[in-house]
């Protein structure tokens, strides 16, 4: 069986109904748009403001020391003193909770920070959707996964300065559009077998954020894909200064104006440093 391009009957509907979902996850209580507060940790105890305690990293991982009075959930259980979060494997998260506030532990390039989720965050409240292009079927066509011998180590910077990200690339996507053969190098998606792709094109940085973002759903058993970039997103670091998102592989730019899916965010929440290293929502 071979991936085909959606029918047009539906094909506003069923875009619509993504970038709901989408809008959706961005603005819950503890989505991208509540992040308050980042925070790298070493191995000296420090605050994270808008979370209780103290936090550091060492050999046993992420290590919260509680002050008396100050309650931290983690895993469904309430802690204080001195608790031991743990290591965390490459780019996992785990959220812990204090109150109606999530803070998040992660590990990012190699080191680990954390993040405040603040549903009252101001950039939530008053987020007013992003806008987008018109769904229009000519932006999605055939494609071709070719997959690689082997899944190939690929390096990529992060939007945070200092970050790098690497990833096992298992292939490229390969598709022609108004004439031309285009190429995309891919990672691994959410989902099993499916894929993700970082990219720019020449509306970036013009009507679009500097590179966005391309879900593939798993290639079919002859390698054929759908590549829809009317479901081109933004990533978190298009809204807030309090993300680390991967940046595209250098080759992942494209030499056409890509006038599909989610354009440059109307509202951006702008981070701050403080004292001890943590970086603040301005």
């Amino acid at each position: 069986m071979t991936a085909t391009v959606p029918d047009t009957t539906d094909f506003a509907q069923d875009w619509e109904r993504w970038h709901e979902q989408k809008e959706a996850t961005l603005a819950s209580p503890h989505g991208f748009l509540a992040v308050t507060a980042l925070s790298w940790l070493g191995e000296q105890p420090q605050q994270v403001p808008g979370a209780p305690g103290t936090w550091l990293a060492d050999a046993r991982g992420v290590v919260v020391t509680l002050a008396e009075g100050e309650r931290l959930t983690v895993d469904g259980a309430e802690v204080t003193g001195e608790h031991v979060i743990g290591e965390l494997g490459l780019r996992e998260s785990r959220l812990t909770h204090a109150g109606d506030v999530a803070v998040e532990v992660a590990e990012r390039g190699g080191r680990y920070v954390v993040r405040v989720r603040d549903p009252r965050s101001p950039l939530r409240r008053q987020y007013p959707g992003n806008p987008a292009y018109a769904a229009d079927p000519r932006w999605a066509v055939p494609g071709r996964f070719v997959a690689f011998a082997a899944p190939r180590p690929t390096t990529v910077p992060g939007a945070f300065a200092g970050v790098e990200h690497v990833y096992d690339a298992p292939g490229v996507v390969e598709f022609e559009l108004d004439g031309q053969q285009l190429s995309l190098t891919a990672f691994a998606g959410y989902e099993p077998g499916s894929l993700n792709v970082l990219f720019s094109d020449a509306t970036s940085g013009d009507t679009t954020y500097a590179f966005r973002s391309l879900l593939i759903a798993p290639p079919s058993a002859d390698g054929t894909v759908v590549v829809d970039l009317n479901r081109a997103a933004n990533l978190p670091c298009a809204y807030t200064d309090l993300a680390t998102c991967p940046t595209p592989p250098a080759e992942n730019r494209l030499p056409i104006r890509v006038e599909a899916g989610e354009l440059t965010p109307l509202t951006r929440g702008v981070g701050l440093p403080t004292e001890n290293g943590a970086v603040l929502d301005a």
